[in-house]
């Protein structure tokens, strides 16, 4: 089952979820907004986000592994192409967009972005969260795809060297996924990708999900 492939690999691959109609007002929405090089930052505001956000395909896939009512509380639009096409090293997601600045143990460092405040999370926070990443164009091996380092998840949040050693020990598996496909991954996994060996534009809508905007207490979620 897809949920015990989540728990235990910290990633799932969903082919086909929606068709090209079906994202065709989101493109459009994106094709009228200023971007940086990499997306668009905090598109949860854009409404086309933030309704297929709420889609129910997505929302039965955060609800199922994060249990319970689930709610969108962060998007991100990346997008490589020939004019924009970077290399993203071995990393974990431990970021997380809140309300206010509260110091807090395992709580930092804070930064602020967009005017919005951000604070890396322990990994207790880090558990109750769901990124859902939603495929605008085909994903193939030539063009930077996802790569992640199956189980890492498990372990914490971890040190620059422990990425690095992880990297050598751990084959990476290239997440493949047709326009439409969705992949479900945890934020603690460890994951990269690689630049585009081709002028194919490969864009991505990374939602992510908790199970309360509450993620501990005193912390609560930004919407962005």
């Amino acid at each position: 089952m897809w949920k015990d492939a989540i728990e235990q690999h910290g990633y799932f691959v969903f082919s086909s979820r929606f068709s090209s109609q079906e994202l065709r007002p989101l493109q459009d929405a994106f094709g009228g907004i200023k971007r940086s090089r990499a997306g668009i930052r905090h598109a949860l505001k854009i409404e086309a986000v933030a309704s297929i956000a709420r889609d129910p395909r997505l929302f039965e896939i955060a609800k199922e592994v994060l249990g319970g009512a689930v709610v969108p509380y962060h998007a991100t639009l990346f997008e490589k192409s020939p004019d924009a096409n970077w290399l993203v090293v071995w990393h974990q997601d431990t970021a997380l967009p809140l309300r206010e600045r509260k110091e807090g143990d395992s709580w930092g460092p804070w930064s602020v972005k967009e005017g919005i405040t951000y604070a890396h999370a322990p990994a207790a926070a880090l558990s109750k969260v769901l990124a859902l990443r939603l495929h605008l164009d085909d994903s193939k091996k030539e063009n930077g795809p996802l790569r992640v380092l199956p189980g890492t998840h498990n372990l914490g949040v971890l040190t620059d060297d422990a990425l690095h050693d992880l990297s050598q020990k751990i084959s990476p598996i290239d997440c493949i996924s047709g326009k439409g496909g969705v992949v479900a991954m945890r934020p603690l996994l460890v994951h990269s990708s690689s630049k585009s060996l081709n002028d194919a534009p490969r864009g991505v809508l990374h939602i992510e999900y908790a199970a309360s905007l509450e993620i501990e207490s005193g912390f609560h979620l930004a919407i962005a």
